[in-house]
């Protein structure tokens, strides 16, 4: 195909059929304007932008060779996909990016054919492309499972599971290992290049194969012999021993950002007639790009920035980070007790256990997305005496359930989980809220679940795990800033199960858990201004619950309304328990649970979301009032 010189060959290409029309030649320039269309798209809406600029080549080397969407390709973590997301029918959307109604930031089913599997998690990809290449197999059907993983990637250990069962797939998996921090081999060049396109050549798979073959006819030790030889010298040659041990085929390095080396390694891979087959790419985050190059971060995630400059909006300087108060306060609590350790899983300065880290290197630990492990080593160390917070976002402790489980709940241990990103995420999506955690933390023995009202609350909550040394203890906080309150000089050690009234009334009571406080007091004022003396509990705990407040309560008050931050089961089904088992529930009093809905939210604003989930002041107003009965005017009629 030869474009219109003064047309853009990225105008020409809507979908992967139609960059399979191009000439090799062609692809330099086509990457080149699809990473320059990705920065200024990116550039208005924010998002992931380091790993996309990183993976611009390798996405059009994919899409070239491999019949997309037959061939199902699936991306680990699926942030990196802004590109793929360009080729394959989205572009005139990819300005929604994040917003409301647009494009997601990760790979989604519902958004198109070439988005076989939805991913925002990591370490999934080779799992989920297996499935698809096992199934096309059992069917006698075309089409491979294409898996892109990056290095940070596999230090989960599902990724290896997926790995240890993949040789029934035969070559109809191929795994991309995209390395762009490890560096699990040197830079690469010319040399390295002529040995992947040899080890990928159909004459030296042959030959392996046919070696393998010859092999199984000598004894065993001449075998084992001859094995070692041809281990050492592919060693030696281009390393891969550990992917050969697990059943693959290793091809590689390959220079990630030479589009021509991709294609030619590729189009021998796609052929082969034996696998499954890894192969090994190089690539450099923010590659093509000055300002993210440059970056110690490479801009992973960035604000709308301008272009020419890289310089990113900042927003207004505000309250302080819940995750830095969390971080900064642990820091000083660790200055004078020994014991006290940070584990995070791959989220050091997102959880704010960097911080711990500046104070407290020997204490700290990051062990890679592998939250299952990061749980038991905290188990092992609480065993041993130390006290250890194990920092991790909502949604991926919900990976290491059975390890909270089996490990820590069972056997009382005081590891303590802070909980970062509770409750909605806003741009990030369904993938990444917060929402399940009290209601999985909150029906296990032995557990104590506490929720931050704002970073004041956060600090107490901190030092109260860390003197808590009777058994599990979890504290939950949101994203972003906190609401300014001033924070404590000298923490408090809160009781445990007791909550505090904030506001005092006699006709309407909000309970409320968590970050919502601020809304149940505006609903107060609301709610007063109508005639409706009201009063606002923070709970602070969903377990042990503060049962002698929430009596009192019921027993003085017409309408009990919870609100909470989190899923069905929670703080509100604990309240209805406790009420139903005690018989504090009569005639005179109506009981609402406000939480998040039954459904996954898709990503928008975070004020957006409270409101479709509704939980904010008007919807809590409009609870309270539907409750009471009123009348359109908001005159109340409360019947007996």
């Amino acid at each position: 195909m030869t474009a219109n010189p003064a047309t853009p060959l990225l105008d020409t290409v809507t979908v992967p059929a139609d960059l399979r029309r191009l000439e090799p030649s062609q692809l330099r320039q086509l990457s080149d304007e699809l990473r320059s269309e990705m920065i200024a798209a990116v550039g208005q809406t924010g998002g992931h932008l380091g790993s996309g600029l990183g993976v611009v080549e390798l996405t059009v080397a994919i899409h070239y060779v491999f019949d997309t969407p037959r061939d199902r390709l699936v991306w680990d973590v699926g942030h990196q996909a802004y590109p793929h997301k360009i080729l394959t029918g989205r572009r005139d959307r990819i300005r929604t990016l994040r917003q409301g109604g647009g494009l997601s930031g990760f790979t989604k089913r519902s958004e198109s054919e070439y988005d076989p599997f939805g991913a925002a998690h990591s370490s999934t990809s080779i799992s989920a492309a297996l499935g698809f290449a096992v199934a096309n197999k059992i069917a006698g059907t075309p089409g491979k499972g294409i898996a892109v993983i990056g290095d940070g990637a596999m230090s989960a250990g599902m990724a290896y599971e997926a790995m240890n069962n993949a040789e029934q797939a035969g070559n109809r998996l191929v795994v991309i290992l995209n390395d762009n921090d490890m560096s699990i081999a040197p830079p690469v060049g010319g040399l390295s290049h002529y040995l992947s396109r040899l080890a990928s050549s159909p004459q030296y798979l042959g030959f392996r194969h046919f070696a393998k073959r010859a092999l199984g006819k000598l004894s065993r030790r001449a075998q084992g012999v001859a094995e070692k030889a041809e281990e050492f010298a592919r060693g030696m040659a281009m390393g891969g021993t550990l992917f050969e041990e697990l059943g693959f085929y290793y091809v590689g390095p390959v220079d990630g950002h030479d589009v021509d080396a991709l294609v030619k390694v590729l189009e021998n891979v796609r052929d082969a007639e034996h696998g499954p087959i890894l192969v090994h790419v190089v690539t450099q985050k923010g590659k093509g790009y000055a300002p993210a190059e440059a970056s110690a971060d490479k801009y992973h995630g960035v604000q709308k920035f301008d272009v020419v400059t890289g310089q990113q909006v900042k927003s207004a300087p505000g309250a302080p980070a819940y995750q830095n108060v969390f971080g900064e306060t642990l820091a000083r609590l660790a200055d004078s007790d020994p014991t006290i350790c940070a584990i995070t899983a791959a989220m050091p300065s997102g959880t704010g256990v960097d911080k711990f880290a500046a104070a407290h290197p020997d204490r700290t630990f990051d062990v890679g997305i592998a939250e299952q492990h990061a749980v038991t080593f905290a188990a092992g160390l609480a065993a041993q005496g130390m006290r250890p917070f194990c920092a991790i976002y909502s949604t991926f402790l919900q990976r290491a359930y059975d390890q909270v489980v089996h490990d820590v709940a069972i056997q009382n241990l005081p590891v303590r989980f802070a909980i970062d990103r509770a409750g909605l995420v806003g741009a990030d999506g369904a993938t990444h809220a917060g929402s399940f955690d009290v209601t999985y933390l909150a029906s296990l023995p032995n557990m104590v679940v506490m929720a931050a009202a704002d970073e004041a609350e956060l600090v107490h909550m901190t030092y109260t795990a860390a003197l808590h040394d009777d058994g599990p203890i979890a504290f939950r906080y949101p994203r972003g800033n906190g609401t300014g309150v001033a924070l404590p000089e000298t923490p408090q050690q809160l009781e445990i199960g007791k909550g505090r009234v904030v506001k005092e009334g006699s006709k309407i009571a909000l309970l409320s858990l968590g970050t919502r406080l601020a809304e149940a007091l505006k609903a107060a004022d609301q709610l007063e201004a109508k005639g409706l003396s009201t009063t606002v509990a923070d709970l602070r705990f969903a377990k042990p619950l503060d049962s002698e407040l929430i009596r009192r309560l019921m027993a003085t008050h017409e309408v009990i309304v919870t609100v909470e931050e989190a899923a069905i089961g929670g703080l509100g089904a604990h309240v209805l328990t406790l009420a139903s088992d005690e018989g504090l529930i009569d005639a005179g009093l109506k009981i609402r649970t406000m939480r998040l809905p039954d459904l996954f939210q898709d990503h928008d604003a975070p004020d957006k979301q409270y409101d479709e989930a509704g939980l904010n002041a008007p919807k809590i107003v409009e609870t309270v009032l539907k409750a009471l009965r009123h009348n359109s005017a908001g005159v109340s009629e409360a019947r007996a």
